[in-house]
């Protein structure tokens, strides 16, 4: 089978999500890599990862990528190169080039995914379904290329030890007005520790904490425990922290080594983005609070008691 994976890339290197794409696709078939931009840079790490050619567009000079990206991919495919399955991970950026591309081949769009199988030409993808409670197996029918979009951490990005990706480029034709949209500025929340959807450490603060100023107590154990603070739906929504740090079906996918969820009653909204955490710890006064129900460790008490005194205990070490 050959599959296709579109790299997104950031600061000079892939992102995690197409990382992780790319380590599945291995298992599936034969790799190629795709990246709007310059290819160069990212071809050590997607080599790395499994994919054997990775085509570039090559600069694309403040274009919006969408419209680029989609009009190159159709290009080499229908210049004789068409992959079987082409994987995109679940990002506004990629989602906008799945979608186009979609349009251009006149090709079903299956997304939200977080499995994928193939057995005998045939493609299976996996979709939770009512907040996670459900999974639904999918086959794509026809013929391809079958597009795809996956959740970040759905897999796990690990190196096979190949070498570099042959980079091959991949010209853009000429796509009239649609090409004339231009990214004119970019905004990047500062942060300081490890990215929320990468930490080893979550801590993530709900309702639970009763006002914005006593999320300094989630922040300040995030930062004893090398970790990055997270946060309930509930709060983004009132104002207390950025959308950046909401954990959840509409917020970030985490898969740390230990969560710790403060005050968070478990909503099925925020435990969709949670619940694949290796350890879950949670505090919560309701003993009959749903996220208990996951829970690997559960503390049933008051967080403006139990928090200080954890923190306490680690300032002391």
């Amino acid at each position: 089978m050959n599959v296709w994976v579109y790299v997104q890339g950031s600061k000079g290197a892939p992102t995690s999500a197409s990382l992780e794409l790319l380590t599945k696709a291995r298992s599936l078939g034969d790799v190629t890599a795709f990246v709007g931009g310059d290819g160069a840079a990212l071809a050590e790490a997607v080599g790395q990862h499994g994919a054997a050619k990775l085509y570039a567009t090559g600069d694309l000079g403040g274009r919006l990528p969408g419209p680029a990206v989609s009009a190159a991919m159709q290009a080499v495919i229908e210049g004789g190169d068409s992959p079987d399955l082409i994987m995109f991970p679940q990002s506004y950026e990629a989602r906008d080039v799945l979608s186009r591309l979609s349009v251009k081949l006149g090709k079903t769009v299956l997304t939200n995914n977080v499995d994928v199988a193939a057995a005998g030409g045939a493609v299976t993808v996996t979709t939770p379904i009512f907040g996670g409670n459900t999974l639904v197996s999918t086959t794509f029918t026809g013929d391809g290329p079958f597009l795809a979009g996956f959740r970040p951490k759905s897999f796990a990005a690990e190196p096979s030890g190949g070498g570099a990706a042959e980079v091959v480029a991949a010209a853009v034709p000429e796509v009239g007005p649609t090409g004339a949209a231009m990214v004119v500025a970019t905004h990047v929340e500062e942060t300081s520790g490890p990215k929320l959807d990468e930490a080893a450490v979550v801590v993530s603060g709900g309702r639970g904490l009763g006002e914005q100023a006593k999320y300094e107590l989630i922040e300040t154990l995030a930062k004893l425990l090398r970790g990055a603070p997270g946060a309930s739906r509930a709060i983004v929504d009132a104002g207390w922290v950025p959308y950046s740090y909401q954990v959840g079906q509409t917020g970030k996918v985490v898969k740390p080594g230990v969560y710790i969820a403060a005050g968070i009653s478990g909503a099925t909204q925020h435990m969709v983005g949670m619940k694949g955490s290796k350890n879950i710890i949670a505090i919560n006064k309701d003993k009959e609070a749903p996220i208990f129900g996951i829970a690997d460790l559960g503390i049933v008490g008051d967080v403006h008691k139990v928090l200080p005194k954890l923190i306490e205990a680690l300032q002391s070490r």
